[in-house]
């Protein structure tokens, strides 16, 4: 069976290939996404009152060194492979080194509703995930470290609105002790009809890129479908390494399988102009997104059920 978060999403892409006029009033995309980063956050932070230890420093440490890693796995795959220039291909591997927190949502959703318990402290990971791939893409597409200035620093990464608001959710929720409690019913129990209308949002975006695809190359098609199965096979080893449950290997799959489609085009539209936007948005958005929520998500669970088990 489909999972009924998961059905909104293909309801809006069928709206959109049917030509149905379904629109969003002004803002609410904007209003959903800074709500389930806000949830994530405040989710992680109340989780981390209760399992914050020493171990958990060394595996942020590795989840940092995971997140600078998966931009150079897919930098000479876009350059050499894909014969793009310098600029896009560090562009389009930083999206490929970020996460996506709907991807992580999705899966979250998925776990939660199959009675699959994972750790609690992942929303951290997920913070920690949106920043290395920035900082190395931009690196890869200037061929130099100059570009890592105060100025980079302060925007892209300190002021960056989702790391940003994820950062002071997840800090929020850890020292707020039990004045968050007050915040659960709306920003826990309603997490997953907020996902679904972000979803049926998603379906209905991504139902317009699938109409550029036939514009792209075999190529972008082809190393926006293999590039999550590798990070995800990657995050699936990284998971059994720091001896993680089935839940957290699924998790932490889906996490290096995912590419950021609103931290990192943020990013690069401010840092890297002259990328072609439109080529990472499809790649990630338009195919990456589509397949991993209705394929590389459950996948990746089963994958890490059989592995955890």
């Amino acid at each position: 069976m489909i999972d009924a978060v998961v059905a909104f999403f293909i309801l809006g892409i069928l709206a959109q290939l049917l030509g149905a006029k379904l629109s969003f009033p002004d803002g609410l995309y904007k209003t959903l996404s800074l709500f389930l980063m806000v949830a994530i956050g405040l989710k992680g932070g109340i989780a981390l009152q209760q399992h914050i230890d020493p171990a958990l420093l060394t595996m942020s440490l590795a989840v940092v060194a995971f997140g600078l890693l998966l931009p150079l796995v897919a930098y000479p795959l876009l350059r050499y492979f894909g014969q793009l220039d310098k600029i896009n291909a560090g562009a389009i591997a930083a999206h490929y080194g970020s996460v996506s927190v709907a991807t992580y949502a999705v899966a979250v959703a998925l776990l939660e509703a199959a009675n699959i318990a994972y750790e609690a402290y992942f929303p951290l990971f997920v913070v920690l995930l949106e920043m290395p791939a920035i900082v190395v893409g931009l690196v890869l597409a200037k061929g130099s470290l100059k570009v890592i200035n105060r100025t980079f620093v302060k925007k892209e990464l300190i002021a960056n609105q989702s790391i940003l608001i994820m950062v002071g959710s997840l800090i929020i929720g850890f020292v707020g002790g039990e004045s968050v409690q007050k915040l659960t019913p709306f920003f826990v129990e309603l997490f997953s009809g907020v996902l679904a209308l972000f979803l049926l949002k998603m379906g209905l975006v991504a139902g317009e890129q699938l109409g550029t695809l036939k514009k792209n190359s075999i190529f972008l098609i082809s190393f926006a479908i293999l590039m999550p199965m590798l990070g995800g096979l990657a995050g699936t080893g990284l998971g059994v390494i720091l001896g993680l449950s089935a839940g957290g290997l699924a998790l932490m799959a889906v996490l290096g399988a995912s590419a950021s489609y609103i931290a990192v085009p943020a990013a690069m539209k401010e840092s890297l102009p002259e990328a072609n936007a439109g080529m990472s948005i499809t790649a990630s958005l338009g195919i990456t997104f589509p397949f991993n929520v209705l394929l590389g998500v459950p996948f990746f669970i089963a994958l890490g059920q059989y592995l955890g088990a």
